[in-house]
């Protein structure tokens, strides 16, 4: 009797910072979602496909749950919580915390965490976003525990225990997305719970996502780890242009703009003498490069555009929309 295929949209959700990118892209082989240790590194909902002959996974890779400040902020949230009720399988990713805080409260009274805590009240409450706990009543919920390598084994059992009394986890898996701890046995916890399905996408496909998205991140993802910690959140990433040099295949030309909001902002993204911005332009091309299989040469280009993350005009010009993205 030959196996049947199993198949679905496995969203990540967590708060921000916790490894949900590090994990799909360790899962996936391959990086696709930008990293960083700062925080609302994502941005936008980021699908990744793993196939095997078991079945097809298609990772959801969501911006991190937290309060949101600005609209751009209310954006990534809605995305994150929208994504909770469109999916088949859900990994929700912890640290290994002694405490649950606001944050993982927040996220566990979305899961429906009201079924323990005496709270059922609370919990058919909408979100800003639309979500309900009722909506992902039937959807199977793993807890995966990120970062054990972090954390003593007698404190791990005492994690588990907290969020075992507050939701009925389908499963438990502790990992380590930094050294690949564990990767297996979740990859089989998740083809275990996914449905019996088609193969939504060709076996050969890693990403969804199209090459100028792609390209944007990484030129984010560069300036992020280059900057100091008050400019990353400020900033944003266009392709104005995109072009394979005539006569010489697999040769680009790319012309990106880093937005930013503060004209002192812009100084320190340039640098002295240009420097900052040829050291954040090197490190794109390099992974744009070992990524796409492409030789390019990078123009980088700052501009200032205030408050343009409370801006409706501009979040949608840089790929911010309100609609659903799927």
């Amino acid at each position: 009797m030959e196996n049947s295929f199993k198949s679905g949209f496995v969203a990540l959700v967590g708060r921000t910072n916790v490894g949900k990118s590090t994990l799909m892209n360790r899962l996936i082989g391959q990086k696709i979602a930008i990293t960083c240790n700062k925080p609302q590194t994502t941005r936008t909902r980021i699908r990744t496909i793993l196939t095997e002959e078991r079945g097809q996974i298609i990772f959801v890779d969501t911006p991190g749950i937290h309060k949101a400040k600005t609209k751009l902020g209310e954006y990534m949230v809605g995305v994150a919580e929208r994504t909770l009720t469109e999916s088949d399988l859900i990994l929700y990713l912890i640290e290994p915390s002694e405490y649950i805080g606001p944050g993982d409260r927040h996220i566990l009274d979305l899961l429906g965490a009201g079924a323990k805590t005496g709270a059922d009240q609370n919990r058919q409450k909408k979100s800003d976003a639309g979500a309900d706990a009722s909506d992902m009543a039937g959807v199977p919920k793993v807890l995966v525990i990120n970062k054990i390598d972090t954390v003593k084994k007698e404190d791990l059992a005492k994690i588990i225990a907290m969020y075992s009394a507050e939701l009925d986890f389908d499963e438990i898996v502790p990992v380590s997305a930094f050294n690949g701890e564990n990767e297996q046995e979740l990859l089989d916890v998740i083809f275990k719970l996914l449905p019996e399905g088609p193969m939504y996408y060709d076996e050969d496909e890693l990403t969804d996502q199209p090459e100028r998205q792609i390209v944007a991140e990484l030129v984010r993802e560069s300036a992020l780890k280059a900057l100091s910690d008050e400019i990353p959140h400020g900033i944003a990433v266009g392709i104005e242009s995109m072009k394979e040099r005539p006569g010489k295949g697999g040769f680009f030309d790319i012309e990106a703009t880093i937005v930013c909001e503060r004209d002192s902002h812009k100084g320190i993204i340039i640098g002295k003498q240009g420097s900052m911005l040829k050291k954040i332009g090197t490190n794109a091309r390099l992974q744009i490069e070992a990524l796409l299989g492409y030789r390019i040469n990078l123009q980088l280009f700052v501009k200032v555009k205030k408050d343009w993350r409370d801006s409706d005009f501009l979040l949608k010009n840089y790929g911010f929309a309100d609609t659903d993205e799927s």
